[in-house]
């Protein structure tokens, strides 16, 4: 009963978008939920229906009562035959080693993953406003771009390459 209520209360549709697993992982999963409401489908329709048989009724209607008679010595003499499961067992913990292990990958990865943006988000919020960028900021920062800029100017070249495919042609000539 247990089981019942919190199947019922995991949104999957949530979960998977927003722990952003692996399209193997949210397969397997929804591969998994449709095995386990299959069988539970079935184990409800198997218990729902009766169980005994009512073998005066056959007595009373069939003319051969010796059908009736070996049908009830064959259901007395029967034996469920006992499956062995650890198989299956061994499939489903393995299965869930997988999962288990794909789970602390995704984790470490979104752990990764939310360091970096704190440390871009630090970046972004220690970094001084635009406004206040001089152009020998530029300069200290990246000196190519200087060594750039004096080599177009000697060579008479004022235009960037790319630029003109890029935003188009803005001269009025």
């Amino acid at each position: 009963m247990a089981s019942k209520a919190a199947v019922a209360a995991v949104d999957f549709t949530r979960l998977y978008t927003t722990l952003g697993l692996g399209k193997e992982t949210i397969a397997a999963l929804q591969v998994f939920r449709k095995r386990h409401g299959d069988a539970q489908r079935i184990h409800a329709q198997y218990t729902s229906q009766p169980t005994t048989v009512d073998l005066a009724h056959y007595r009373s209607v069939l003319r051969n009562t010796a059908i009736v008679d070996e049908a009830e010595k064959l259901l007395k003499d029967f034996k469920p035959v006992a499956y062995d499961v650890s198989a299956h067992i061994k499939t489903i913990e393995t299965f869930e080693a997988k999962a288990i292990a794909k789970a602390k990958e995704t984790a470490q990865k979104i752990d990764v993953e939310l360091k970096d943006l704190q440390a871009t988000l630090a970046n972004i919020e220690e970094a001084r406003p635009f406004e206040d960028l001089t152009i020998s900021d530029f300069e200290d920062s990246h000196p190519r771009l200087t060594e750039t800029v004096d080599t177009m100017v000697k060579k008479g070249k004022f235009s960037v390459p790319g630029y003109k495919e890029k935003f188009g042609d803005l001269s009025l000539v």
